[in-house]
């Protein structure tokens, strides 16, 4: 692997950060943090063009400027961030290569629109060709990317969803839920036409660009295995999680090696089947805006302490970051994620959080 050359960069350093995230996310690993600063100096950030296909020549140029911003301003960090090129997307991608119309806002990411409304058109849908699918300009994207920043360079990946995830952005949402006690099978066909257009995407995409990169939600490094969201599981009981859902998630982190998982539904119900989930890496919930954090972010650290690692967002110990890492449950394996309002600040909170992390004996 060839690696990074920015001017004025320590072509080794990320090297390191990313031999930190894989130690950190081995099943054996013990307790401990990892921890990512936020914070540019203002003026800094330039607004990226919309996530149109037809804007693609933008948001190379977009990117690569990013990127190469990233690289020099994590050297002058001691955080763990491992810096990317951002191939950010909509949810719709997957849904679109299936068929479904696309709504392009001005002001938002894009999002797909039903295709079928009923069971019956189910055995219509088709399975689209990777290479000669709307999916295909994305390759585009990122071998010219790969061009520019070397084999070295890490990608974020596009927004992955599940299978059941994109299926119920292919098929109108209500019908798609009643569908899943009055006509199952056609669910689960349509599930299986969603997970092998994903898996052919990604069996690509990992050919092309190497099994480490960043996963899009959140921006944590990986080294195989695979990341998605799974955002559908908060208004299905639990037979219909281990129904529909927990096979796919099997499935899939067992043929890539693991898997990363982000949920921002108020899943709890759900929670001893995540545990089962095989090989589960990470785990990132969104604490849900009907429940307080002490109802859930809270409950879910020690629930998952023996699971995996776990970053989730809505809630934060109180006191400076640096006292964080007490706050936490024993034995839990966290992600931290402190914001700062400028460089300065970020290169302050980094370095006393290095200091813990040394003192805890690193990762």
């Amino acid at each position: 692997m060839r690696a990074v050359n920015i001017p004025g960069v320590d072509k080794y350093l990320f090297v390191a950060r990313r031999q930190r995230w894989r130690k950190f996310l081995q099943p054996n690993a013990g307790p401990g943090f990892c921890f990512i600063v936020r914070g540019d100096d203002p003026g800094n950030q330039l607004p990226p063009p919309p996530i149109w296909p037809d804007k693609a020549k933008e948001r190379i140029e977009y990117k690569w400027r990013a990127y190469q911003h990233a690289c020099e301003r994590a050297a002058l960090v001691n955080d763990d961030f491992v810096p990317y090129i951002d191939m950010a997307t909509g949810t719709e991608i997957f849904a679109e290569a299936f068929g479904c119309p696309v709504h392009r806002p001005a002001d938002n990411n894009p999002f797909a629109l039903p295709l079928i409304q009923t069971a019956a058109e189910v055995a219509s849908v088709k399975i689209p060709e990777v290479s000669t699918s709307s999916l295909a300009y994305l390759f585009d994207m990122a071998d010219e990317l790969r061009r520019r920043a070397g084999p070295g360079a890490v990608f974020h990946i596009v927004d992955i969803q599940s299978p059941m995830g994109i299926a119920a952005l292919i098929w109108e949402k209500s019908a798609f839920y009643v569908a899943m006690l009055e006509t199952p099978e056609a669910v689960k066909e349509l599930a299986a036409k969603t997970r092998a257009c994903l898996t052919a995407f990604l069996d690509e995409w990992f050919r092309r660009y190497g099994t480490d990169y960043v996963a899009h939600c959140p921006d944590y490094f990986m080294s195989g295995g695979m990341t998605l969201s799974e955002d559908e599981v908060g208004v299905v009981n639990e037979a219909l999680f281990v129904e529909f859902f927990l096979p796919e998630l099997a499935a899939l982190s067992n043929r890539y090696g693991g898997l990363g998982m982000h949920c921002c539904a108020d899943a709890r119900h759900q929670w001893p089947h995540f545990r089962s989930i095989p090989g589960l890496r990470l785990l990132n919930l969104s604490n849900p805006p009907t429940r307080k954090p002490e109802d859930y972010i809270l409950k879910a650290l020690p629930f998952f302490r023996d699971t995996c690692v776990q970053w989730h967002g809505g809630w934060t110990p109180d006191g400076t970051p640096d006292t964080w890492p007490e706050k936490y449950p024993v034995g839990c394996r966290v992600v931290i994620d402190v914001s700062a309002e400028n460089l300065a600040v970020a290169q302050s909170l980094a370095d006393k959080l290095q200091a813990v992390q040394e003192c805890l004996g690193g990762v």
